[in-house]
């Protein structure tokens, strides 16, 4: 953790001003979101990075609570989030199994970019499960480290041991849908706007 949490608070301000790579995928992945949130809806993001998505998201919902390990990461959240004026989220440092939160508390938890750099994907899904209210949405993006060319898997390790790359979850689509399910959470939406990546919406129980 302490390794995870030094790389990204190094590549904080990088990760800033890095451009969004599929603009279009970008917005369509937000309009979907926002198909599932109300006024009243109370939100978790958990991964946030610099806020951008939850800021896009605050004027649709109750209220925001978004997390990341990264203090760096926060803190340029926090002065975006008061440079655009919005006052309904909290930033919390920390991870999602580490973090104070309320037990079917959320009526959507939003995991954006962040499953895929997770050792312990179970534990993590099965904490979404109870911090959801029932019949509350899961909404996440991935990279399907496993369904890459093998060239570009070959790549990783190296990268990582030259601090260029943090850890990868090597899963692919199937086995992602299978530890969603296994989860108790029922696939409502699924879209890959390329074969490497994938935007899944899924489904609390009543």
């Amino acid at each position: 953790m302490k390794n995870a949490r030094a790389f990204w608070d190094n590549s904080a301000a990088r990760y800033a001003k890095r451009p969004i790579r599929d603009e279009d995928a970008y917005r369509r992945k937000l309009a979907i979101t926002q198909e599932y949130l109300r006024p009243d809806s109370r939100v978790l993001e958990f991964g946030c990075g610099t806020g951008s998505t939850a800021i896009i998201h605050a004027p649709h919902v109750k209220n925001i609570v978004a997390i990341d390990i990264s203090d760096q990461m926060l803190e340029i959240a926090e002065r975006k989030a008061r440079d655009a004026g919005v006052e309904n989220i909290t930033f919390k440092q920390g991870t999602l199994g580490g973090v104070e939160l309320e037990k079917a508390g959320f009526d959507a938890v939003l995991g954006l970019n962040i499953l895929h750099l997770l050792e312990d994907l179970e534990a993590t899904l099965a904490r979404v499960h109870s911090l959801l209210k029932p019949g509350g949405v899961f909404v996440s993006s991935t990279v399907l480290i496993g369904d890459i060319n093998f060239l570009l898997r070959l790549v990783i390790p190296p990268m990582q041991v030259l601090g260029f790359a943090p850890y990868v979850n090597r899963f692919g689509k199937q086995a992602l849908i299978d530890k969603l399910t296994g989860a108790g959470l029922s696939i409502e939406r699924e879209w890959q706007p390329g074969k490497a990546t994938v935007f899944i919406v899924a489904r609390k129980g009543a």
